[in-house]
């Protein structure tokens, strides 16, 4: 099938992108790299009057360090981050979730700003997003504003952006100290999208205890979810004493994961649990080593 007629729109600046959507609303939709919506417009599940193509848009790319974040523009490809070497240094958790998304030929036209506006509860970066207490720097023709990723993701599919807003750039705030991190998830095949997944970051202080935790599960219900109780169960834990399959039970415990046909909702939660405390096992091994 082909894609219900609409116009085509090629800004060149945040500005005039941003003038586009404040004139059209609801009846545009934003193309970044295409992975999601060129596929939904094919098979007609979707349909808009107006495309509003951001691939022009040179000021949405980039990746910058700089006063405790990394700053990634929101068009900068999935390929590129997981090459770069200051996303590796700085956040080292994104550079990680990376390759478990898709495959290669998705991630070299797949953006980080289409994959967190796009919010699939069972997606990777908005797990890290999450985790990391990211930042996302959002504009639109009337000013720009900063929203936490506690706030950003309200359902599937579903986020605070407004019909006129244009999400600009993802601030990573950088862990510093002994850190380490990590990424687990299950799916039927490499690069297939999540049955089950966690991500998890580990800070220790000079007595091998746990200073900051940071633990997100995704496909375990509508948004990427925090465990907030299981990480505040290990501050200030020895990393001798730490339990981390009772960690993973009581981060996947109060979850409310889908019951589809690609995995029950017993299994989800059963199997998250567990994929919780291997990133957590893994991630303070790193953490104990660096």
């Amino acid at each position: 099938m082909k894609p219900a007629p609409f116009e085509y729109h090629a800004p060149e600046k945040v500005s005039d992108a941003a003038s586009l959507l404040r004139d059209f609303g609801d009846e545009a939709k934003v193309l970044a790299g295409g992975q999601s919506l060129v596929p939904i417009m094919a098979l007609r599940l979707a349909r808009f009057d107006h495309v509003v193509d951001l691939n022009g848009v040179d000021e949405l790319r980039g990746i910058q360090r700089g006063n405790g974040t990394v700053r990634v523009g929101a068009m900068t490809r999935q390929a590129e981050v997981e090459r770069d070497v200051t996303v590796a240094g700085g956040v080292p958790l994104l550079a990680r979730a990376t390759p478990f998304i898709g495959h290669f030929q998705i991630r070299n036209r797949g953006t980080l700003g289409g994959s967190l506006a796009h919010a699939d509860p069972a997606a990777e970066y908005p797990a890290v997003a999450l985790a990391l207490d990211a930042g996302f720097e959002v504009a639109n023709a009337t000013g720009t504003r900063t929203v936490p990723a506690s706030e950003f993701f309200v359902s599937t599919f579903m986020t605070t952006l407004e019909a006129d807003d244009l999400l600009t750039a993802v601030r990573f705030p950088v862990w510093n100290g002994r850190c380490g991190f990590a990424v687990e998830e299950v799916a039927r095949r490499y690069g297939d999208f999540a049955l089950t997944g966690a991500v998890g970051g580990v800070e220790l202080d000079g007595g091998d205890r746990v200073a900051r935790a940071a633990i997100a599960m995704f496909a375990m219900g509508s948004t990427p979810l925090r465990a907030p109780e299981a990480e505040g169960a290990l501050a200030g834990t020895a990393v001798g004493e730490v339990d981390v399959e009772e960690v993973g039970r009581a981060a996947a415990a109060p979850t409310d994961p889908p019951d589809d046909i690609h995995a029950s909702a017993k299994y989800r939660r059963s199997v998250g649990a567990v994929v919780v405390a291997r990133a957590l096992r893994r991630a303070i091994e790193e953490a104990t080593h660096a």
